[in-house]
């Protein structure tokens, strides 16, 4: 039988006098007839409340899992109730997870119609087949024609709602299908009056609202492509993506409302040397003046277009979006999203995500991250609802708008939840109506999730989601049909397979990812880069002989099917002879009192020699440390979690961490900041 905690160690975390008499005994009652999982899904269900505080939850999850083996993988904080499996997509496309994992990987031919029928994907010709070719040269649905913007508001109930929104201080607003249907065509047939033609790039840079949505999808109808520009860049980012693209013009908005601010963005645009300019007011009226040959929306948009629109018509190869990776390094990489990666990023949403009709999906996000497109398919293809708040995410209006829009599926950033556990934002807040939570961007902690997930009272899961931009979704992630734990992977995505690969190009239990090729929705090619060269040169095959396709994430298997990320493998780093991670450091030292959360660096010392480790940390509101006793903190956590021979040089106090649009640290920004000073 497991120790069980005393009154006194639970009030010492926490619990008032009354409720810790009562989980003591409560708890000593459930471990008196089960043990590990179960114990801690009773003691979820039946003893804890969502208002005692997480330590206490934390005592009772560690006490009822005090037994657990490692080598089973890490202890699962949710557990699927077979009520909840057998009404889930993946129940609908087979027996069970494996069976459905191994379908999508080695027979596409049976499982990827199942997946374009779920999705009610409209085709005008259908493909012959559902991949022709192999590796580095297969291509999926060929002889296909169709628009995949035209799927995402055919085929559905007219009324259903598409899209629910809201601006700080104002009543939630909701868009139907119809709606959303006729204002696209609306900006399809404007862009085709002006001018362009199918093929054209055409830019987006603005916020994600109800308007940037209508401007996407009435560009992917018209047949061009989307440029994704976030609406956080300088005018140089800008410009090196407008020229890259060639985009023959760009929407955009006046300036950006942030609390009592106005932050300009047209006049970033235009000092980027944008092409003709389609600008959006933020308010009423324009708060620009505008260029010549710039247009204001209103004016843009033919008040008569004299009939329905029809959509254009292409072959899965025709690209309906170009978008970029970070460019923390030299230009960023342009990567073309077919009409195939949009079906990506919906059936990992169908399958991992279990988005189903009448779901209210919202993923603070924007159009110059995969996550904006990926929302917009994934949402509308499963013939569910997105949600946009056109405000700041770390905020109490944030989380009431989740209340309000009775968002079932909420996506996040590691970051986005700590600021909601710092600000006490959710106090009294009824997020009972979430079905799951995804959170994706950089490496979770698992004291985040499990606060994030205690607010639900473990009902809705954390489904760990990690991929990238050129493959249009994820090769790693979980299910509602599988038990999940914080900060963990449990399962490749659907289509994937991947090998973890050691130094000298060999099988390993960490190392960096391999993926297999094909894969349903990755690129084939790169606008400004050798395809060939940055994701298939050098690549060893597998030992099947199967072609192995790079991706750069490095992961550690963690036993009984699990994984856990541990950063790019540009983040990896050598102290004293032995190879670690950002990531693995990082866990380590944002376990520290007063810490918000930090990203470790190792850099060469003046002179030559071994790396060192310097630590950058953003502190809790209102906590006061100084970086000596800080360093002497994390040395301490770092030694007793991984490695005493691991040192601290160095710690440096910030107020933030430099991130890419998609939030992930940029530390390369932290190594060159090092360097110069």
């Amino acid at each position: 039988m497991s120790p069980l905690p005393s009154p006194e160690q639970l009030r010492a975390t926490g619990a008032s006098p009354e409720r810790a008499e009562h989980i003591a005994q409560g708890l000593a009652t459930i471990l008196g007839r089960e043990a590990g999982a179960a114990a801690w899904h009773r003691s979820g269900e039946e003893l804890l409340r969502r208002s005692d505080p997480t330590a206490v939850h934390r005592l009772v999850f560690d006490t009822c899992y005090a037994h657990h083996d490692p080598a089973d993988g890490p202890p699962p904080i949710w557990l699927p109730e077979p009520s909840i499996v057998a009404r889930t997509n993946i129940a609908r496309l087979g027996p069970n997870w494996r069976y459905v994992h191994a379908m999508s990987v080695q027979r596409p031919e049976a499982f990827w119609p199942r997946i374009l029928d779920s999705l009610q994907v409209r085709f005008e010709e259908p493909p012959r087949r559902m991949v022709a070719g192999e590796g580095e040269d297969a291509r999926w649905l060929p002889g296909a024609l169709f628009n995949i913007a035209d799927s995402c508001t055919q085929g559905r109930d007219p009324a259903d709602v598409a899209i629910v929104h809201q601006r700080p201080g104002g009543e939630l607003q909701r868009m139907s299908r119809l709606e959303l249907r006729q204002r696209s065509e609306a900006v399809a047939w404007s862009l085709l009056a002006s001018g362009l033609e199918p093929g054209d790039a055409v830019a987006i840079d603005m916020p994600m609202s109800a308007e940037s949505v209508v401007i996407y999808l009435g560009i992917v109808l018209a047949g061009c492509a989307v440029v994704s520009i976030a609406d956080s860049f300088a005018a140089d980012e800008i410009r090196v993506r407008l020229e890259i693209a060639e985009a023959k013009a760009i929407f955009t908005q006046d300036v950006i409302p942030r609390g009592d601010k106005r932050l300009p963005l047209y006049a970033r645009v235009v000092e980027a040397g944008a092409p003709a300019a389609i600008v959006l007011p933020a308010g009423d009226p324009l708060a620009a003046d505008l260029r010549e040959g710039d247009v204001d929306y209103a004016t843009f948009l033919l008040r008569d277009p004299g009939g329905p629109f029809a959509p254009h018509l292409a072959g899965p190869e025709h690209v309906t979006n170009l978008l970029f990776s970070s460019g923390t390094t030299g230009a960023p990489k342009a990567i073309p999203w077919t009409q195939v990666t949009p079906i990506k990023a919906a059936a990992d949403g169908h399958v991992h995500h279990d988005l189903q009709a009448g779901n209210v999906v919202a993923w603070p996000t924007n159009l110059g991250w995969m996550m904006g497109p990926w929302l917009i398919y994934a949402s509308l293809l499963n013939g569910g609802t997105i949600a946009l708040f056109d405000g700041s995410p770390v905020s109490r209006d944030f989380c009431c708008f989740v209340q309000d829009a009775q968002v079932t599926m909420l996506g996040v950033v590691p970051s986005l939840v700590r600021g909601w556990r710092d600000g006490g934002y959710l106090a009294g807040l009824d997020w009972s109506h979430l079905r799951c939570f995804s959170s994706t961007g950089e490496a979770s902690s698992f004291d985040d999730t499990f606060w994030l997930m205690q607010q639900c009272r473990y009902r809705a899961p954390m489904i760990e989601y990690c991929g990238g931009t050129e493959i249009g979704g994820g090769y790693i992630t979980g299910t509602l049909v599988q038990p999940q734990a914080p900060a963990t992977f449990s399962t490749p995505a659907i289509g994937c397979d991947f090998l973890l690969l050691d130094e000298q190009g060999g099988p390993a239990e960490e190392g960096e990812v391999a993926l297999r090729a094909p894969m349903f929705g990755s690129s084939n090619r790169l606008l400004n880069r050798d395809h060939h060269a940055v994701y298939f040169e050098g690549m060893p095959l597998a030992p099947d002989g199967g072609v192995l396709r790079r991706h750069g994430d490095r992961m550690r298997a963690l036993g009984g099917g699990w994984y856990r990320a541990q950063g790019r493998v540009d983040d990896t780093m050598n102290l004293g002879g032995i190879k670690t991670s950002s990531a693995e450091l990082e866990r380590a030292c944002n376990g520290v009192e007063g810490v918000l959360e930090t990203a470790a660096i190792a850099v060469p010392p003046p002179g030559g020699g071994p790396d060192t480790l310097i630590v950058y940390a953003v502190l809790e509101r209102g906590a006061e440390r100084d970086p000596a006793s800080l360093r002497s903190a994390f040395q301490t956590a770092i030694r007793g979690r991984l490695n005493p021979l691991f040192k601290v040089e160095d710690v440096r106090v910030v107020d933030a961490l430099p991130r890419t649009a998609s939030g992930k640290v940029m530390r390369r920004v932290l190594r060159q900041e090092h360097r110069r000073s």
